[in-house]
């Protein structure tokens, strides 16, 4: 939750946009400043404070107890030019606060957190549990002194400014280690631990055999990922009740999926119980991994629970990212984030050209020319099975005539896919042109390198006959001159030719250039690559200039 407080009436109306904007977020306090402030910073994960930061620091100083405890404080001036994290940057969110209070009430986000100034990411927000020296490791990262990592279990990470040797050291461990001297230990959630228990197993038993195997085998429980067992166990109280001391999910097979698991140590007990010669190894292995710990019995007399715990390996991580038609505030936030994300990037050079900016200092960068978009598939694919955080970026949304289809067809479930949709170009030009896409539509592609014409052609009389708005992508180039006007000799044999054409390129990019026309008037020879050409149905109108498919609605039906 996240509490607002205000003094003045101008800082109230900031204050009450924000708690309209976000309900179900933020919880307002009335009442003496100073006691609203001391009751949000006991109750709240997060606080706004429309005051001047003098005051909230002076108010919030007595309460502050460590980093890791205090909530995050953005203040923002009674102006409401800027939004300025306070407290509790990384650990209490307060950055990202700042940032989206900064958007929603269009103040100047203020973060002076050194690793977010130098634009670096944070070791305490990489979403992995870490221990030591994260103010020594990062001030020596921002002082461009050397910093080892040691990666003993692959993970995907963001890029960081680390070396082979140095003085200082990033270590990426599942095992049970302190942290040294200028050290690091980052803990990815790489461990696996199949658990199996009589009915009525306490708790105390299970999470006992659980960290007791843990402690045994040198394993750190910050690295678990998840509890797994059988589905005939997904409510049993004491397996429960351990998923959520330790902090992680359960997860549950059918004895059916648990059967066919390969395992060292079957046994008829849990067979007849449950249908399944294994729990505990066969849940922790069903989806793969080098088995640590074989099974356990708890050392209770008699033992109601068993454990074994599995190391999967790291999975590489590939953001399919959809860059949009070209302006920058057409690229959606998360497509942002995920380039950020990203430790290797991939694209065709013009593309990466427009969100280099973006990048953060280290990013690999994989950038081809045009007609190398199975090269730049498999490249991507190939960097993610090495364990990477890898983008793969493309124009408009990257699920439409773009790379999320071949880097799909490369990629098998050994990674993890993850689609960033964008603006498409039939998006941003029916903006453009006004509604065209109001009904049903379709884009098709009039390039024949990938796709026979004779197929195209089909799917184009179909549209036709079907009386569906068309956008046509890749409408004419140098060498295919002619498909253009085959294609509209089509459509205007189902339609009449004062039918409305809109001819948008390079749409929302600074050359940008609209025109509304008609199916008998278009001129296929103004049209190029950069241009989608969207031709109405037997129901679209110009109205006032614009290109409008009605819905249908009968409120729109014209009087006889």
């Amino acid at each position: 939750m996240i509490g607002l407080i205000s003094a003045t009436a101008a800082g109230a109306a900031a204050r009450d946009r924000l708690a309209a904007a976000w309900p179900d977020r933020t919880r307002v306090y009335e009442g003496p400043v100073g006691d609203a402030v001391r009751a949000a910073f006991a109750q709240c994960e997060q606080l706004v404070c429309f005051l001047a930061t003098g005051a909230v620091v002076r108010l919030v100083a007595p309460l502050l107890s460590g980093k890791t405890a205090d909530p995050g404080v953005v203040c923002v001036d009674e102006g409401g030019r800027f939004a300025v994290s306070l407290v509790g940057g990384h650990a209490g969110r307060a950055n990202e606060l700042a940032r989206e209070v900064g958007e929603l009430l269009g103040a100047e986000p203020v973060v002076t957190t050194a690793t977010d100034a130098a634009d670096l990411p944070g070791l305490d927000t990489l979403g992995l549990p870490v221990e030591g020296d994260v103010a020594g490791v990062s001030r020596a990262m921002l002082d461009g002194e050397a910093v080892a990592l040691r990666t003993e279990v692959a993970w995907p990470l963001p890029p960081l400014p680390v070396a082979g040797e140095g003085s200082y050291t990033i270590r990426l461990t599942d095992r049970l280690v302190r942290a040294a001297e200028r050290e690091v230990v980052l803990r990815p959630p790489s461990l696996v631990v199949g658990v199996g228990a009589s009915k009525g197993a306490p708790v105390e038993e299970v999470l006992g055999l659980v960290e007791g195997v843990l402690r045994e085998a040198g394993l750190s429980a910050a690295s678990v990922a998840e509890l797994a067992t059988v589905d005939a166990k997904a409510e049993e109280p004491g397996i429960v009740e351990a998923a959520r001391r330790l902090g992680v999910p359960l997860v549950t097979y059918s004895a059916g999926e648990l059967a066919g698991v390969e395992v060292p140590n079957p046994s008829d007990a849990p067979l007849a119980a449950v249908g399944t010669p294994s729990v505990a190894e066969a849940a922790a292995l069903v989806r793969g991994g080098e088995l640590l710990v074989p099974k356990r019995k708890s050392a209770a007399s008699p033992a109601m629970a068993t454990c074994a715990v599995v190391r999967r390996p790291g999975r590489g991580r590939l953001a399919v990212v959809g860059l949009g038609p070209g302006a920058r505030d057409l690229l959606t936030p998360r497509a942002k984030a995920e380039l950020r994300r990203a430790a290797v990037l991939v694209g065709l050079d013009q593309y990466v050209d427009q969100i280099r900016d973006l990048l953060r200092p280290g990013t690999r960068i994989l950038e081809s020319g045009l007609g190398a978009e199975e090269e730049r598939a498999r490249t991507a694919v190939e960097e993610a099975r090495e364990g990477r955080a890898v983008a793969l970026i493309g124009s408009g949304d990257a699920g439409v005539y773009a790379m999320a289809s071949p880097a799909l067809a490369e990629a098998s479930d050994d990674i993890d896919v993850v689609g960033v949709p964008g603006v498409t170009a039939a998006l941003a030009a029916g903006a453009i042109l006004g509604a065209p896409l109001g009904h049903d539509h379709v884009s098709i592609s009039l390039s024949d390198l990938h796709t026979p014409w004779e197929v195209i052609e089909r799917r184009v009389r179909a549209a036709a006959e079907a009386d569906i708005v068309v956008t046509f992508y890749n409408p004419r180039s140098r060498g295919r001159d002619w498909q253009l006007p085959k294609a509209l000799d089509i459509l205007a044999g189902h339609r009449a030719p004062t039918t409305p054409v809109g001819v948008v390129r390079n749409a929302s990019r600074p050359d940008e250039s609209a025109r509304l026309t008609t199916l008998a008037a278009l001129d296929p020879a103004t049209v190029d690559m950069m241009t989608v050409v969207t031709v109405g149905n037997t129901a679209t109108r110009e109205i006032a200039g614009r290109m409008v498919t009605p819905r249908g609605y009968r409120w729109q039906e014209e009087p006889e």
